[in-house]
């Protein structure tokens, strides 16, 4: 177990990124704070490896200051995903040791070089999988995971389109989708980003042009559309998304980078042919410790056997982490970005 630096008064303290107003990447603060402790159904982590993803920027600019899912008041330590190794754990918890490997997500710390983080998030992590992998993947494979086995309950000789498929989520999603036999139409912002959609077995890959994709897949489709859409761009997309989906089929808007839509009548869905139209949210998937371990477990799996790859494109340190936020707002990253604290 590694030892806590302690100063003069035998406090144990660490460097963590945190934030105590919203506003853009000039909030953060590199602070020196004291270890916390563990609480009764708590663990304590040292922190290897943190995730940067769009929910610690979503944070920083306050979009969950109201949220009942994901209440994060300031002030706050950033990061809610991560992977280590267990220093302590509090009263009551029995199902991890001192040293256990281990990964979670959705729950805010992991920007520190401790954290602590309730014990029913925690996923163990097997020995012959990095923890820098453990630690990239567990947010947006647990999130593909719950959209694609849950949600949308793809079977083989389904269709479905990804939106925004060279990103974190949208890379995984494509990939599960084909190991299940879907055939997987995506968009993407550039023709290098379309490459990276093909080459995890996209049958096409289509600009987003106003909506234009819709009229690609509907010809492609005979006139059907798909069964599924997967969109997190939002109001730049979700209408032309209705569009292109089968007469009662699904289309599960789980983002909205490019803004959501205010003005949506139910009717439309009607009109759009029955629509279903889903926003779900990861809390409500890993509501318990066996949903967190089963999709941890089925990801951990997969980057193991080699059915799933994820691309790691940054990685930062904790002096870096208002880098790593400016260029994932910026989307030059086609990949996952990650701060390394070891």
């Amino acid at each position: 177990m590694t030892s806590i630096k302690r100063t003069e008064s035998a406090e144990a303290r660490m460097h963590a990124i945190q934030i105590e107003r919203y506003g853009g990447p000039e909030v953060l603060l590199r602070r020196e704070v004291p270890v916390p402790v563990p609480g009764r159904g708590e663990v304590l982590v040292r922190v290897l490896v943190a995730g940067v993803n769009f929910m610690d920027i979503h944070t920083r600019q306050g979009k969950y200051a109201n949220s009942r899912t994901y209440p994060v008041p300031l002030p706050c330590t950033l990061g809610m995903e991560g992977a280590g190794e267990v220093v302590a754990v509090g009263d009551g918890v029995d199902d991890c040791a001192s040293g256990d490997r281990v990964a979670w997500c959705i729950s805010w710390g992991s920007y520190a070089e401790y954290a602590v983080v309730p014990a029913r998030l925690i996923a163990p992590v097997p020995q012959a999988l990095p923890l820098e992998l453990a630690g990239a993947s567990i947010f947006q494979g647990s999130t593909a995971h719950y959209l694609i086995n849950d949600v949308a309950k793809l079977e083989a000789g389904d269709t479905c389109l990804v939106h925004a498929a060279a990103g974190a989520i949208g890379q995984l999603l494509v990939q599960m989708a084909r190991a299940r036999g879907v055939s997987v139409y995506a968009t993407a912002g550039s023709p290098e980003k379309a490459d990276i959609a093909r080459a995890l077995g996209a049958a096409a890959v289509f600009p987003y042009r106003e909506g234009r994709f819709a009229d690609e897949i509907l010809e492609r489709t005979e006139g059907r559309g798909v069964d599924v859409v997967f969109d997190a761009v939002g109001r730049t997309t979700l209408r032309h998304s209705f569009r292109c989906t089968r007469v009662r089929g699904l289309v599960v808007n789980y983002g909205a980078v490019s803004g959501s839509i205010q003005d949506l009548d139910p009717l439309e869905l009607g009109e759009a042919g029955s629509l279903f139209l889903t926003r779900p949210r990861l809390a409500d998937h890993i509501a318990d410790k066996q949903s967190v371990r089963r999709r941890a477990h089925d990801v951990f799996a997969a980057l193991l056997d080699g059915t799933l790859q994820i691309s790691i494109s940054g990685r930062y340190t904790l002096d870096e982490v208002e880098t790593a936020h400016l260029r994932l707002e910026s989307r030059t990253e086609t990949g996952k970005s990650i701060v390394c604290l070891a």
